[in-house]
């Protein structure tokens, strides 16, 4: 038995998931195999509910349901990846989610490697917005602690730093270095908080798009119209 199946049933859901798995080409290999498994899960629970008695006829009835792999990559991926996301708490896949809904479904499953590209670049340019947040505080901070050592202990690293004269008072130079220390601080802390403020929007826009995709997962799978006869 493999995958939760056994004989022909096993090698038709391997060869499905193998061909599932060749679209989703751009995602980190990890990644990968906990969408893969997610959708296995997903065939493996509609396979025990079928009532089909013919094991070969209920897989391939489950997998016509399901779809094409390009399909369900288009079409389910996208909430597939924002369950994964809240499950394992990763918020890079429930952006991926999010932007491969609105973005990728339009344009096909070639998009989708744009869509983890510009995914990476926005996660890259927070996790830079962060470190020379910290960058800030931390230099401002050590460097106003320096300096205050030495307006009172002029000779502190004395052989190691060589502070220019901005006036012509060593004390008062160094007031002044340190009230610019200070100010570097704070201009990190600024960051911080409108940090904080982004990160805000960030999971407001996050809840809109994540309802609207759900919105759209229900208008998708509700039964089309009967023709009036």
């Amino acid at each position: 038995m493999a995958n939760g199946f056994s004989g022909p049933v096993a090698q038709i859901v391997d060869n499905y998931l193998e061909r599932l798995k060749k679209g989703l080409k751009g995602i980190a290999v990890k990644d990968q195999d906990e969408l893969v498994k997610e959708i296995h899960s997903h065939i493996y629970e509609s396979f025990r509910g079928d009532p089909t008695e013919d094991e070969v006829a209920r897989i391939l009835k489950v997998l016509d349901k399901l779809g094409e792999p390009a399909t369900v990559i288009s079409a389910r991926m996208p909430e597939v990846m924002v369950t994964l996301g809240k499950k394992k708490k990763l918020p890079f896949l429930i952006l991926a989610g999010l932007l491969i809904a609105i973005f990728a479904l339009p344009l096909g499953t070639s998009a989708l490697g744009v869509a983890v590209g510009l995914i990476i670049g926005v996660l890259a340019l927070v996790l830079s917005f962060y470190i020379v947040a910290f960058a800030l505080i931390l230099t401002g901070w050590l460097s106003a602690v320096i300096m205050t050592i030495r307006l009172f202990s002029p000779e502190f690293l004395e052989p190691y730093m060589d502070i220019y004269p901005l006036v012509p008072d060593p004390t008062f130079n160094t007031v002044i270095y340190i009230l610019g220390a200070l100010l570097i601080a704070a201009i990190g802390l600024g960051m911080l908080w409108l940090g904080t403020r982004m990160m805000r929007g960030i999971r407001f826009v996050f809840r809109l798009l994540f309802e609207k995709l759900r919105s759209w997962r229900k208008k998708s799978a509700a039964p089309a119209p009967s023709p009036a006869s």
